[in-house]
């Protein structure tokens, strides 16, 4: 095949520039000699914009941690809300980027959702130099980083389409692995910036630590000046970058995206989609979160349902001309029953990673930075602070790391003896782990010393982490062998944005249990439910009559 270089690509004949008309992944002798060097470009552009993304939207379970340690005057219920609120934007704005591959190209797609993540870091750094703005303020940026969220399903249903089915395991599992160490970068460069005036007067003035904090190597003590703004801006110096190479570096398969429109079309689609998905996420946190920020008259097993409904609803009605038959055709996915297996199977995975990666900074805090005694009349409290705490942004970092490690050896053994099978055995393992973990909490929460405990607590969560992430790669395997080529990449995209409400109902689900005194209710109830999808992926895919075989 003949093959010509423009806009630093190589590109087969016929093809022009960014656009890729003739796409055969397949076929191996052009996988061999054109679309390998192609689909991996790709890929290596969309790993770290992906990355980016997961840390711009999951920065603020570290912010959190450290809002407290500076003295910010809100209730440790109240930073909790603002975790939350990250996850609940992240799984929402999902649900559209889902769609955005066919509807925009991928190309137009990773290169402007990267470049939309400068807005909720200059935002977030902006507000962090104002612990005296109100609470709604750090809610409204905790909501947009949520974009970073959703950057995850339109990466992923993006790479998806450029490898053949026998690849989709290992490329998926690179692409979410080592995005994924966008939680643990985070963890790590958020208090090790934070130590440092990084831009200058530009960059404002520190605060004082009130309390003491921590980052990998150790301790930082009360006193030390702390840059806490330098959470959102640092991601200004790889996001600049990134967003210039994603846009003459990536490529728009045409046979997946037939009718993006020139650039400006692309983006006024994304945008569009996006600003409508912001519309039911804000909705539903107004009539779930409590006074004087919303209404606090729905539980959020009501609010989830009712956000991800509305969110659908909404992209159906509201698209319009050639994006709304794109949105209609997309919607096909929903018939297919294998859509709804995938995608409870793939909260076990991706949902409990994200979120115990959203969560367990702060519960690292609550749970063993104070020490636990009874007062006079018996009644247990949790106010008396830890002298021999471990600190959470020592140790938090450990586990998201961990699972995004794993993840593409997960994919990798799947692609090798079926991803269904893996998925059955880190089932068991997690909702083992889950049981135990929980009864290390309890033990925990009711004792003078709580750091005894801790070492088993972090050895439990790193194994929870460790088999999420395995997971993750199986269940990757198993939707690239079981949908074709167009529905592959939504399914993926969907089952990414429910998974992720695991970011919203982990802290809200750990924090509220902490609150009632019984943190360990949290992760028996997690364990109850990957029983339950343990019995669903045998039932789908490893009974002797299964729907499709150990896919």
């Amino acid at each position: 095949m003949n093959t010509s270089v423009k806009t630093g690509a190589v590109t087969p004949s016929g093809n022009s520039g960014n656009d890729i008309t003739d796409w055969r992944p397949e076929d191996d002798e052009f996988w061999e000699s054109t679309g390998k060097r192609i689909a991996y470009r790709n890929l290596w552009l969309s790993v770290p914009a992906l990355l980016c993304g997961f840390a711009v939207w999951g920065m603020w379970g570290i912010i959190t941690v450290q809002m407290l340690n500076l003295g910010f005057p809100f209730t440790q219920a109240e930073l909790f809300t603002l975790t939350a609120i990250a996850g609940i934007a992240g799984a929402t704005m999902r649900i559209p980027a889902s769609f955005f591959i066919r509807l925009a190209g991928g190309r137009n797609t990773i290169f402007l959702t990267t470049a939309m993540l400068l807005a909720p870091a200059i935002g977030t750094g902006i507000a962090l130099q104002h612990p005296d703005w109100p609470l709604w303020v750090f809610q409204l940026m905790a909501l947009w980083s949520g974009v970073g969220g959703g950057n995850f399903a339109s990466s992923m249903s993006n790479i998806s389409t450029f490898f053949p089915k026998r690849l989709q395991g290992t490329a998926l599992g690179l692409n979410a692995g080592i995005g994924n160490f966008g939680v643990t970068t985070m963890q790590i460069v958020i208090p090790l910036v934070m130590t440092v005036g990084l831009f200058g007067a530009l960059g404002g003035e520190p605060m004082t630590l009130q309390k003491d904090s921590g980052w990998i190597f150790g301790k930082i003590a009360a006193g030390t000046p702390t840059w806490i703004q330098n959470a959102g801006f640092a991601w200004l110096l790889s996001l600049v970058p990134l967003s210039i190479l994603c846009w003459f570096g990536m490529n728009n398969l045409k046979t997946v995206s037939p009718n993006t429109g020139s650039p400006i079309v692309a983006f006024s689609k994304i945008t569009y989609l996006y600003t409508l998905a912001f519309v039911p996420a804000i909705f539903m946190l107004w009539l779930y979160l409590p006074a004087p920020t919303g209404l606090g008259v729905l539980s959020m097993w009501v609010a989830i349902p009712l956000d991800i409904i509305l969110a659908l609803l909404i992209m159906r009605l509201a698209a319009f001309g050639e994006m709304k038959e794109g949105v209609k055709k997309q919607f096909a996915i929903f018939s297919n029953k294998h859509t709804w297996s995938m995608t409870a199977l793939y909260i076990v995975t991706f949902g409990s990673f994200i979120g115990f990666s959203m969560a367990l900074p702060l519960a690292i805090t609550v749970i063993f930075g104070f020490q636990h005694v009874p007062d006079a009349n018996g009644v247990m409290q949790h106010t008396l602070k830890n002298p021999n705490a471990p600190s959470a942004l020592t140790y938090a970092w450990m586990g998201p790391f961990i699972g995004a490690a794993i993840r593409p050896v997960g994919g990798w053994i799947s692609d090798k003896v079926g991803g269904s099978i893996v998925t059955q055995v880190i089932s068991v393992v997690m909702a083992a782990a889950s049981v135990a973990v929980g009864y290390v909490m309890m033990q925990a929460y009711g004792s003078a010393t709580p750091e005894q405990h801790f070492p088993m607590f972090l050895g439990l969560f790193m194994l929870l982490f460790l088999a999420s992430g395995i997971g993750n790669g199986s269940t990757f395997r198993t939707i690239g062998v079981i949908f074709d080529r167009t529905q592959a990449g939504p399914v993926l995209g969907w089952t990414s944005a429910v998974a992720a409400y695991g970011a919203f109902i982990a802290p809200v689900v750990i924090g509220e249990q902490i609150k009632a005194g019984t943190p360990q209710y949290a992760m028996y109830g997690f364990a109850i439910f990957y029983a339950l999808c343990l019995v669903l992926n045998w039932w789908f895919y490893l009974r002797s009559n299964a729907y499709v075989k150990n896919p």
